[in-house]
Parts: structure tokens; C-alpha cells; sequence
């Protein structure tokens, strides 16, 4: 019997030492196939620049190349950090890949930068009074009307004009709002939208955030949220910690500013000194849920329960050894598999 509880996939298409683009892109199609088989329910691609150990740096051309390598589950963004981007640009984006894949599309968008300031000034190239991330309540709204089938007035110059994303639309995305703060939560209780808080981040809050969405909540219908999490499945639980540690040492370069290299092979990751002593180190790997299928589904539904949602979208984490194909993610595609099955997703 299938289990009540929806699980879906958060992929930041990680690059591994010797790794090309080419390779983790591909190694993403057969993650997404991976997912799709096992029942899963939808697959979100996130935004980051300039980072060598990350090759999402454009969701919606990802989700394009990963709809088109599978059949049923939902693609989105986890997120569109929309602080980079014109309004228009990201609903053109989304419009077009609504109209390929109708039913098939999510459109989630962050508040964060995501990047470095150079990066973020390359992207956009604003002028300096302009403030995106101040602006973001305006453009989220903006790339909400630009979606809808009828479009948005403007006018300019006395001039009324329509625009829209695309001419003959029939359908738009959801859009979701995601966050790590209380803010993008209150705002999207406000604007009556789905929100995601990034438990995967590690960041306190989420319960706080959480409460602020369901009680400030103003749109109509009932408020729609998930969870995300960090998650490595090994029936071996010290192996499991052992395809944990590339990633643990990814986190602790983000959080050091040190972070100048593809994510390690375990063997690399085993043979390399963290930066900080060994136990602060596995702390950086506190929320994740890392162990045999059965304990981690158990976890999920604890985690589920708790924060009252029927969704959960895991990050699969594990690392890859350096004698595994460049073009798979072998214990990332076993930790969903081994997920689909304990919850019967494809039954």
C-alpha cells in the first residue's frame, strides 16, 4: 500500500573532482529518471554561480533537458533567485517551459542572490540605485501577472500597453516562495502563495517560519508547504557517514569562505583534514538523516509529522568514489531508489 506522504527531490547538480559539466548534467538525467521511476513526486533544480562545485547555474534550461528525460513527475526551480533576473525574463522562461511540459512545471523563486556581488552585478548589470533584493515583493508580483494567460496593463507615457510572457498561453506554473528567514514567509502568507522553508540549509527557524506562514496566511484556500532535507541512504550506516563527508566538506567550505574546489571523491573526503575539529565538523550534518532506508523513511515521517506537512523534498547527498562512472550518481539514484520503496511511491 502506497504511503500517504509525498517525496520529491531538491538537485544542485553537484560537480565532483574530475567531473565535467557535460558529465553532471547527465548525471542529473539519470537522477531524474531514477526519481521518476521510483514514484517521487516532483524535482526542483537550484541557483547557484560561479561555484566549482555546483553546475545549476540556470534552472529553467535545466528543466527543460530534465523533462524532456522523463515522463510523469513534476520539474521546477528550487529556486529562481529573482533578485539575478528580470521579472519578464523568468516569466518567458516559465511560460515557455509551461507550454512543453503543461501540468508538468513549478516555478519557485528565492529572495537571495545566491552568488558573489561580482556574479550578481554580471548577471544583471543594475545600475546603482537599483536594489533587486529591496524590490522583490514588486517583482514577484510582477512575474505572477506576466504569467497569467491574460497578461498585464502597463502604461507608459499616458499609453496603455498589455504584456505578457507568452501570446497564447492556456496554463501557469504555480509559483512557490522559498526561504530560510522569516521573511519570504510572511510575504508569502501575504500574497497568498506556497512556501518552502530550506531545512537542507541547516539554519534555525523553521518552526518560527513556519507558524508566521500558517497564521499570517491570507490567501484563499488553506496555506501549502514542504520541507527540505539532507539525506543519504546506505543499509551500512558507517558507510553511509563515509559518502556523507564529501558533502560535510562542501558545507564546511561554504561556511569557512573556502569553497574552491569540486565537491570531493569519499576517498579525497576521508584522506583530507576537515577545517574545523572532527566533531564540529559532523555537526555540520546535525539535521540530515543519514543511515539505513528503513530508519531514514521512519525519520521523514517524524520530520513530516512534526511540522504537520505531506510533503518532504530530500537533497541526496551522498558522494561518489572515484572509481564510479563521471556520468552517474550511483548512491544518490540508490538513496531514492531505496526511498521510493519504502514508501511505496511507485505503487
Amino acid at each position: 500500500m502506497a504511503d500517504s506522504l509525498k517525496l520529491s527531490v531538491l538537485d544542485l547538480l553537484p560537480a565532483r573532482t574530475g567531473q565535467t559539466s557535460a558529465q553532471s548534467i547527465d548525471a542529473a538525467r539519470a537522477l531524474v529518471k531514477a526519481a521518476d521511476g521510483a514514484g517521487f513526486h516532483r524535482y526542483w533544480v537550484a541557483e547557484h554561480h560561479n561555484t566549482p562545485a555546483v553546475v545549476s547555474t540556470s534552472p529553467p534550461v535545466l528543466i527543460g533537458i530534465l523533462a524532456a528525460a522523463s515522463h510523469r513527475i513534476r520539474l521546477g526551480s528550487g529556486g529562481v533567485m529573482l533578485p539575478n533576473h528580470a521579472p519578464l525574463a523568468v516569466a518567458e522562461q516559465f511560460a515557455a517551459l509551461t507550454a512543453a511540459y503543461p501540468g508538468r512545471i513549478d516555478l519557485g523563486i528565492g529572495r537571495a542572490p545566491g552568488t558573489d556581488p561580482l556574479t550578481a552585478w554580471a548577471l544583471r548589470s543594475t545600475g546603482p540605485d537599483d536594489d533587486p533584493v529591496r524590490r522583490f515583493p514588486e517583482y514577484v508580483q510582477q512575474v505572477i501577472a506576466m504569467l497569467a494567460p491574460d497578461g498585464v496593463g502597463v502604461q507608459i507615457g499616458g499609453r496603455d500597453f498589455e504584456l505578457r510572457a507568452t501570446p497564447c498561453a492556456v496554463e501557469a506554473p504555480p509559483v512557490w516562495l522559498l526561504g530560510s528567514s522569516d521573511y519570504s514567509a510572511r510575504l508569502a502568507a501575504q500574497l497568498g502563495l506556497p512556501y518552502v522553508f530550506a531545512h537542507h540549509f541547516g539554519t534555525p527557524g523553521m518552526e518560527e517560519a513556519l507558524a508566521l506562514y500558517r497564521s499570517g496566511w491570507t490567501g484563499p484556500g488553506k496555506p501549502e508547504t514542504f520541507l527540505t532535507v539532507n539525506v543519504v541512504v546506505n543499509e551500512d550506516l558507517n558507510e553511509a557517514w563515509r559518502l556523507a563527508r564529501p558533502q560535510l566538506h562542501m558545507i564546511a567550505g561554504i561556511r569557512m569562505g573556502s569553497l574552491r574546489q569540486p565537491v570531493l571523491t569519499v576517498e579525497e573526503a576521508i584522506d583530507t583534514p576537515p577545517p574545523v575539529p572532527e566533531e564540529q565538523f559532523r555537526q555540520f550534518g546535525q539535521s540530515w538523516l543519514v543511515g539505513p532506508a528503513a530508519q531514514v523513511a521512519d525519520q521523514i515521517r517524524e520530520l513530516a509529522a512534526t511540522y504537520e506537512v505531506n510533503e518532504v523534498m530530500v537533497q541526496p547527498v551522498a558522494g561518489a568514489y572515484a572509481r564510479e562512472p563521471k556520468d552517474r550518481s550511483v548512491a544518490r539514484e540508490d538513496t531514492l531508489r531505496s526511498l521510493g520503496k519504502q514508501f511505496c511511491l511507485a505503487d
